[in-house]
């Protein structure tokens, strides 16, 4: 029997290996309580056993759990110095062939952005982003491709015209030349390994949900996996206070530079 959060913190732990207690309690268990209701179940325990026995509506709960929302080319001013600053500080300083991670990508817009930006600087042969994420569900359907043109407004419409086809009045897909610069996984920022050798890492708009703690860990780990004076591109309600303890020197307006191992 399910009495209470704490109780059923540990069984989405035992069930999908999500740790609740890394996201802000009050945010993430008003989230949970206002999808038990919805579901019209009367609390913890009757819906924990319906996601034993209903995978749908497991996923479902996972889907709704990492909040993913996500767009191309979000906050464009930010995207226009990755591009115009530093990508080509990056390449002049490591080259062409640049270790890219997209850390919590949702449904891929974040890396198809990333290697639409990349292809205006080397050659498509040479871009490869690597993309994680802990839901199933946005991961499929990033390797799908297929957009609403909502997703689309803030990306300028030179990479409109170039890389994407018009399915009929509201959807976009990718093209297959873009798609083959990514590489999606599924992976937990919270216990599964990192990548290590990063030049750049993106991780936007997920550290808000977490706690300091678990920011805390996060950004280190993130420390590992660059290179000395690999960059952190970040979401742009989340500047690194800390930044220095950590690591990382502040470059542009949420860009982190990485000085030191830690």
């Amino acid at each position: 029997m399910i009495r209470d959060y704490e109780e059923f913190k540990k069984f989405v732990f035992q069930q999908t290996s999500i740790d609740l207690n890394a996201y802000k309690e009050r945010q993430m268990k008003r989230r949970i309580d206002t999808l038990i209701q919805r579901n019209k179940y009367d609390g913890y325990d009757s819906y924990s056993k319906a996601l034993v026995t209903d995978k749908e509506m497991l996923d479902q709960f996972v889907n709704y759990l990492t909040i993913n929302v996500s767009e191309f080319y979000r906050n464009p001013a930010l995207w226009k110095t990755l591009e115009d600053v530093i990508l080509p500080d990056l390449i002049d300083k490591f080259g062409q062939n640049l270790k890219i991670w997209s850390a919590a990508c949702s449904t891929g817009d974040e890396p198809y952005s990333l290697a639409m930006v990349m292809a205006k600087k080397v050659p498509l042969s040479k871009v490869k982003i690597y993309a994680t994420d802990i839901d199933d569900q946005v991961l499929e359907k990033a390797k799908d491709g297929v957009y609403g043109a909502n997703s689309l407004k803030g990306l300028p419409d030179e990479y409109i015209k170039k890389h994407f086809e018009k399915m009929g009045d509201r959807f976009y897909k990718i093209s297959d030349e873009i798609k083959r610069c990514v590489e999606f996984k599924k992976a937990n920022l919270l216990k599964d390994s990192y990548p290590s050798g990063c030049h750049l890492i993106v991780c936007r708009n997920v550290m808000i949900y977490f706690t300091e703690e678990a920011k805390l860990d996060i950004y280190k780990k993130f420390n590992r996996s660059l290179v000395n004076d690999g960059c952190l591109f970040v979401g742009n309600t989340e500047q690194i206070i800390n930044h220095r303890d950590l690591g990382y020197e502040y470059d542009k307006m949420f860009f982190y530079r990485k000085v030191k191992g830690i």
